[in-house]
């Protein structure tokens, strides 16, 4: 059967002197035109594009006996928003207890967000660089996608659910396998295409789960955030929210005046672009962001974040192993901690909150749900608050740039930012005097080759100032009460000086949060283990 024809014959991508394409064999040979190229993309894209073998039979699977109650039965409306990561559904077993924590609070009724199952978007992000490397009959072969496809079809027939939704599953593979031909035939993996191959993972998800509470006898339907009106800008794989359009969109998709009550379950990570249409995404972790957006909507006094650790913690885990959870947070040392290299939230997932003017983010671990996890508001008593949290944010680039010429002059700071602005190079910790500005980028944030656009930028800032680099340096950042800098300074640099530790840079943001150190890469992890103990033991 034929995948796609493209060609005089096949109508909008009918182009002169164009050789027809036409898909229908391994053996199958191209020549395609950009026209062609965007039209085969778009299709591939659709969900309804192709048509996938439907699951021949129910599936008869023993599943747990587990009883579950309908959760919030005296709530009018939902009334939180739970948020799952991916290792809290990385399997048929997590999902039951997903479940169970979801009918474990009778006072609420929520709303459900799903993260994409484990280490799905990492496998789908595999796929799609292998399938750059291979020819399109060797698609279905590939090791990543046929583990993505036996972990979702076991989950199907391990959790039973129903026929309708295994077939689903099943053509929603089948699309991605398609998907990902598309790409081999292409030798291009876009972003807008990229977008669209990650979205395979809470699309699916969301289907197992809801299916899986509606066969317990719990009400539950499956929603794409994108369908219920969550619209971003055009920047695929990092979009923004567009809020003014968003909010009002979801709150009329979900709170509908006598309709029956129901647990909706959203993917999380998602959205749907305001110019071309398309599946975007809100960047890694981007579902805490749909908790907080869908929230904000719903006008909730909170929502919950649920994760795998207790809560917002002194320090990462992996460096110390002794960490322990931080009771309450700022929604501004929140976002510090995340922007900083804190594992626990999205960077921008606080903007809603905040918007929002009363709602507050919770996180829990759903591996220990009876621990009380973090608060975070927009206020909290500091008063007896030193130092919150310790992050390590590695393999940053330090840039200096000098410039005696430009002395008692204005505009040389609006000159080298407005440089950065023209080569879309964000920048995370700043330090200014006179006449130089030292400061810190990511390199994993640039849209180029590192080198290049570093390189580029050099030549750009030539004509004012000499432009040195300094790569592999890290930056420690302290979330504190910096009302008490000078006990936080006293006790560092001690520290510091104890370890042989340089600092080659500082800056104390405005925010009154956070202190942020920059040192030479090989000496990170010690540093915070060493601040972690002489602040916290």
């Amino acid at each position: 059967m034929s995948l796609l024809s493209c060609g005089p014959s096949s109508g909008a991508c009918a182009t002169k002197g164009t050789r027809k394409l036409v898909v229908s064999s391994p053996k199958a040979t191209f020549k395609v035109n950009k026209k062609c190229k965007e039209s085969l993309y778009s299709t591939l894209q659709k969900p309804t594009a192709f048509i996938a073998r439907a699951a021949a039979t129910a599936i008869q699977t023993p599943v747990s006996t587990r009883k579950y109650t309908m959760p919030g039965q005296n709530v009018d409306k939902v009334n939180v928003v739970y948020k799952f990561g991916g290792s809290s559904v990385r399997d048929a077993d997590r999902m039951l207890e997903v479940a169970d924590i979801v009918c474990s609070f009778p006072e609420y009724l929520p709303c459900v967000v799903l993260s994409a199952m484990g280490k799905t978007t990492n496998l789908l992000l595999e796929c799609g660089s292998l399938a750059l490397k291979t020819s399109m009959d060797k698609i279905g072969e590939l090791a990543p996608l046929q583990t993505l496809k036996k972990l979702h079809l076991d989950t199907c027939k391990q959790l039973n659910v129903e026929p309708e939704v295994a077939a689903e599953v099943e053509n929603l593979i089948n699309q991605l396998q398609q998907l990902l031909i598309g790409i081999s035939i292409m030798q291009d993996l876009t972003p807008r295409a990229k977008d669209s191959l990650v979205s395979f993972g809470e699309r699916l998800s969301t289907r197992i789960f809801a299916s899986y509470l509606r066969t317990q006898g719990i009400p539950a339907r499956q929603y794409d955030a994108f369908s219920l009106g969550l619209t971003t800008t055009d920047d695929f794989t990092n979009a923004d929210v567009i809020y003014d359009v968003s909010l009002p969109q979801i709150k009329a998709s979900l709170v509908k005046p006598g309709a029956p009550k129901e647990i909706p379950i959203v993917t999380g990570f998602l959205g749907r672009a305001s110019t071309t249409g398309a599946i975007t995404t809100l960047g890694r972790g981007g579902s805490d962001l749909t908790c907080t957006v869908l929230g904000a909507a719903l006008d909730l006094d909170e929502v919950q974040v649920w994760k795998d650790v207790d809560g917002v913690l002194t320090s990462d885990p992996r460096i110390i192993p002794n960490t322990r959870p931080v009771p309450e947070l700022t929604f501004e040392e929140a976002t510090e901690l995340a922007y900083f290299g804190a594992q626990v939230l999205h960077p921008q997932a606080m903007q809603p909150a905040i918007r929002s003017g009363k709602m507050n983010v919770r996180v829990k671990n759903s591996y220990n749900r009876t621990a009380p996890g973090t608060l975070i508001s927009v206020q909290r008593d500091m008063s007896e608050s030193l130092v919150t949290s310790i992050v390590l944010k590695s393999n940053v680039t330090l840039v200096d740039i000098v410039s005696t010429r430009m002395m008692g002059q204005y505009g040389f700071l609006a000159t080298v930012f407005d440089a950065f602005r023209q080569n879309k190079i964000s920048v995370d910790v700043v330090a200014t005097s006179e006449v130089s500005v030292s400061l810190t980028l990511d390199p994993k944030k640039l849209i180029g080759e590192p080198e290049e656009e570093l390189s580029h930028l050099q030549e750009e800032l030539a004509r004012i100032a000499q432009v040195t680099y300094h790569e592999n340096v890290d930056i420690v950042s302290l979330i504190c009460n910096v009302e008490r800098t000078s006990e936080i300074f006293v006790k560092t640099f001690s520290v510091f000086h104890k370890e042989g530790i340089k600092v080659v840079m500082l800056s104390q943001g405005s925010s009154k949060t956070n202190i942020s150190l920059v040192i030479d890469a090989s000496k990170g992890q010690a540093a915070v283990k060493a601040l972690h103990k002489a602040f916290f033991n």
